[in-house]
């Protein structure tokens, strides 16, 4: 990690790689807004709750690199979609029918409907925030 003149930090790949398995290193990483560096973290990295329920409350995109354990997660995977809710594709098949996780996807992003689950989907309450009734 080099610093440049005004302060922020600047990561490297190399970097990214060499620290693959350090959590603190990637909170910090998390903490200067350098979100990607978690593209290089390890397995055991994205199976930390602690860790990627922060990563997702930064960058949802995350949910992505998450364990399939922690995709279904709720508390995980709700913080991402409120985030970025079209990256409810990535959550679990359960997951991506819960009312509260639909809920908070299409009011991020209507987008998100097309991963939900059929069932879902016909829920009344999602259903009107989803094709409003016309009045």
């Amino acid at each position: 990690m080099e610093e440049n003149n005004n302060e922020e930090k600047e990561y490297k790949i190399e970097d990214a790689e060499a620290n693959s398995n350090n959590k603190e290193f990637m909170k910090q990483a998390l903490k200067d807004k350098a979100a990607w560096v978690l593209a290089y973290a390890s397995d055991k990295i994205f199976s930390d709750k602690e860790l990627m329920l922060e990563a997702v409350k930064v960058d949802g995109q995350l949910l992505y690199y998450a364990s399939k354990e922690l995709r279904d997660d709720k508390d995980v995977v709700l913080a991402a979609v409120q985030n970025k809710g079209i990256i409810v594709k990535y959550a679990s098949h359960r997951l991506r029918g819960d009312k509260d996780v639909a809920l908070a996807a299409i009011k991020q992003s209507k987008k998100a409907e097309i991963f939900l689950t059929d069932e879902i989907r016909q829920d009344e309450e999602i259903n009107n925030i989803l094709h409003p009734p016309e009045e």
